[in-house]
């Protein structure tokens, strides 16, 4: 026992010598992932996780639930507005608890291990791998379909689309997260290029007259009043195109000065991207009647082909590229949570691992006095029957 005292305290002063020599040369306590994300970079991450393909699907569900331009409108702007205030709510939460990994470090510090492996779990098997899945064949289909103008995208070639861009972008996610924000930033640059040619369109017909469906008196004509329930399925829809909002929150430990470029950036990007969908939409009903656009299945593409002419492929390109820049963003900011579940992993086989060992160190000291008992209680009986009968005596 004395020997394994004084091999702990070795080993005690041996850790505390190495944090001291790591103190004084400069070295880390602990593995932190460096810090690359700037200003910028986050404005991008939030807008281009935002602007996805929901600003050219969702439209014709907001309006359809809404009942007319004026209220479809409306709910377009307080979605942003809904948005913007729960980005504010988690921009305080990552300056009060600046680590990576979003909801699941929030729900952990907040309501215990349980709670947070919960959500992990549920957010790594199912919530991020089918939302991936929906937004790469959404970025197939547009791709594809220049391609296949009078027909349906064949399913293998969906499916082989969408998964070599995964793979590429995953690819690109583990090799240089500098690389991977640079995409990030040249594809949200190509998507509000993209929208500034839609809203620049829209307002070449709005001042060449024709913005009939905006006038008051026609915006807000009701074919029948909206219940609240519909009200409400509008604003899902709008909050659709608006998800992607607190995924900045994912990558908080890689982000430069996280309490004050956090709330820059939230404060750049929510604002932004709710004037250019305000200004998108109008741009739309510039053009095309209510009705045509409840009829339209990709609305922009509708826009495209009414407006755009010979260049109406640019609409199904724009979209891809658009969807394209949200994979990239979507990989970027779920990987960090897959990181954490992998840490997760390793923990527990590692407490498990050390359970073990310990578990056998114990059973073969046992095991070791165990023997040395019966070998002295054999060498004393050995040593009684050796014994002359008068030392017995005696």
């Amino acid at each position: 026992m004395v020997g394994v005292e004084r091999n702990r305290t070795e080993a005690q002063r041996s850790i505390m010598k190495d944090s001291e020599l790591k103190r004084d040369s400069g070295i880390p306590e602990r593995v932190t992932l460096k810090k690359e994300i700037g200003l910028l970079s986050a404005c991008a991450i939030i807008i281009g996780n935002i602007i996805g393909s929901g600003i050219f699907i969702s439209p014709k569900g907001v309006l359809e639930h809404s009942g007319s331009v004026g209220l479809a409108l409306v709910v377009w702007v307080l979605g942003g507005g809904v948005a913007a205030l729960g980005s504010l709510c988690y921009a305080e939460l990552g300056v009060t608890i600046p680590k990576s990994g979003g909801d699941y470090s929030y729900v952990t510090e907040i309501f215990g291990g349980l709670m947070g492996f919960l959500l992990l779990w549920s957010a790594v098997l199912i919530m991020y791998p089918t939302t991936l899945a929906v937004i790469a064949l959404t970025f197939s289909n547009y791709v594809l379909q220049p391609v296949f103008p009078y027909c349906i995208p064949p399913y293998i070639a969906t499916r082989m689309l969408s998964t070599i861009c995964i793979l590429f972008l995953t690819w690109v996610n583990c090799y240089s997260v500098r690389l991977a924000t640079r995409i990030q930033d040249a594809f949200t640059v190509g998507k509000l290029l993209a929208l500034g040619l839609i809203i620049t369109v829209g307002l070449v017909q709005i001042f060449g007259g024709n913005y009939e469906s905006l006038t008051p008196q026609v915006a807000f004509m009701f074919n029948k009043a909206p219940s609240i329930g519909q009200i409400a399925l509008a604003f899902l829809h709008a909050s659709f195109a608006f998800s992607g909002w607190n995924f900045l929150n994912y990558v908080t430990e890689e982000v430069v000065n996280p309490r004050r470029n956090l709330p820059r950036a939230i404060y750049i990007s929510i604002p932004l991207v709710t004037f250019v969908y305000t200004l998108t939409n109008i741009a739309y009903f510039s053009s095309m009647s209510p009705e045509e656009l409840l009829s339209s299945n990709a609305v922009a593409v509708t826009f495209g082909e009414k407006l755009l002419g010979v260049f109406s492929t640019l609409m199904p390109i724009s979209v891809a590229l658009s969807t394209f820049g949200g994979i990239n963003g979507y990989l970027f900011t779920s990987s960090s949570v897959t990181t954490l579940a992998f840490c997760f992993c390793c923990n527990q086989v590692t407490f498990i691992n050390i359970g073990l060992y310990t578990k056998q160190i114990v059973s073969n000291q046992l095991r070791s006095n165990k023997q040395e008992n019966k070998r002295s209680e054999k060498s004393m009986v050995q040593n009684v029957s050796n014994m002359r009968p008068t030392q017995v005596l005696l």
